[in-house]
């Protein structure tokens, strides 16, 4: 092959759909890889499919990413059970499996070049940098950052050099950046980069409230070792149960939030996402967990949670740190067994029902209601539990 030869992540929105002309024009051989991580459906896919060769690549070439997506990322997310700041689910955490995608069509290639579509302004130039360099000597060109030095408005600089080429621009993408994916859906630009309330354009898979169903919808899940590998009783692979949890809750408009995130690179992030199927699944799995891991391990388990959602955040996927983290979560769901009833009105999901083997039930002892102790043996714990606050109001008080 040519040493002209370059791979780039497409997805067939603005950036990406720009980057091909940008880069042929450049003497670049242009090879588009879309790594279909979820999110889009048949429609979709053959429109990604037709803009590549529109746009005249070289090649382009479509996988799945689903089940690498699962294994890569949900399963670990799930286990940690913490969002980013408190909020964000790591919805674009699919960067590195699709990074993982462009590399190796990269290698088949013969070529060490690869390019991407990220902006100068956020995060995923990070995410994607950083996994492209811990994974060899590639060469990495970003045409987004590269106009960013000349052009301050870069999307409206993008839809007139593609208008000018003969390419059409989708009405949407002229307001908003969006991604979509198995685990969720974010969008950015307009009105909400002008940290206003966000138009009735501004909305992918939930349903406003107006349209949500009147019957409540029940669903049941079941886990081994952490992992979801059932739907209602029907065994699947976990990228097929997500996608149908995506399918089931988007209409009651579960997991749809607004949120202002502190970015890797210091500037703030505001965007509006949807993760039905995430919601739904986070639920669930905290609901069992919280049932079978002892006190210290529910105390303990967040902060190596938050340490990790931070390291996939912020680009580092393939720090040793992470693995290492992943090591203890992996650890902590040995017993993490069970089903759980999860039920929603909309807008919302709770878990209504837990059965598994490793309850942590006192034989002799309900809450609130019943105790295999006595008065005296209460009395005692509690004076010894609360003997160094007891003290200091016994020295210190000035009554």
């Amino acid at each position: 092959m040519s040493n002209q030869d370059i791979v780039l992540a497409f997805s067939g929105g603005l950036d990406t759909s720009f980057c091909v002309p940008y880069l042929k024009e450049r003497g670049w051989n242009v090879h588009t890889v879309f790594a279909d991580t979820g999110g889009v459906d048949a429609e979709e896919r053959a429109f990604i499919e037709q803009r590549a060769e529109e746009l005249g690549v070289a090649s382009h070439l479509t996988i799945d990413g689903g089940p690498a997506l699962w294994d890569g990322f949900v399963k670990p997310f799930v286990w940690a059970g913490e969002a980013y700041q408190g909020q964000y689910p790591l919805l674009v955490s699919d960067r590195y499996l699709i990074v993982d995608a462009t590399l190796a069509r990269a290698d088949d290639l013969g070529t060490k070049t690869i390019a991407h579509g990220c902006t100068g302004m956020g995060n995923d130039q990070v995410r994607f940098d950083l996994a492209v360099k811990s994974s060899g000597d590639y060469v990495i060109v970003a045409p987004i950052r590269e106009i960013q030095k000349e052009h301050t408005q870069t999307r409206a600089y993008e839809q007139a050099y593609l208008e000018e080429r003969g390419f059409g621009v989708r009405a949407k993408q002229k307001a908003y950046t969006i991604n979509e994916n198995l685990l969720g859906l974010t969008m950015s630009g307009g009105e909400i980069d002008r940290w206003e309330a966000p138009g009735e354009g501004a909305r992918g898979w939930c349903a406003p409230r107006s349209e949500w169903p009147e019957q409540a919808m029940q669903v049941t899940l079941r886990f081994v070792n952490g992992e979801a590998i059932a739907l209602d009783g029907v065994e699947m692979p976990g990228a097929q149960i997500l996608a149908q949890l995506n399918a089931l809750f988007a209409p009651y408009g579960v997991g749809r939030g607004m949120y202002t995130g502190d970015t890797t690179i210091g500037l703030k992030g505001r965007i509006v996402y949807e993760a039905p199927g995430l919601t739904a699944l986070l639920v669930a799995h905290r609901a069992l967990e919280e049932a079978v891991l002892t006190k210290q391990q529910n105390r303990f388990k967040p902060d190596v949670a938050r340490k990790w959602v931070e390291l996939v955040y912020e680009g580092f996927y393939h720090d040793p740190l992470k693995t290492d983290l992943e090591a203890f979560l992996a650890s902590s769901q040995a017993m993490v067994n069970g089903e759980i009833v999860i039920e929603t009105r909309g807008g919302r999901v709770d878990a209504v029902a837990v059965r598994s083997p490793h309850l942590l039930n006192a034989k002799g002892a309900t809450y609130a209601q019943s105790a295999d102790w006595g008065v005296e043996e209460a009395e005692g714990f509690i004076k010894l539990f609360g003997m160094s606050s007891t003290l200091w109001a016994e020295v210190n008080s000035s009554r």
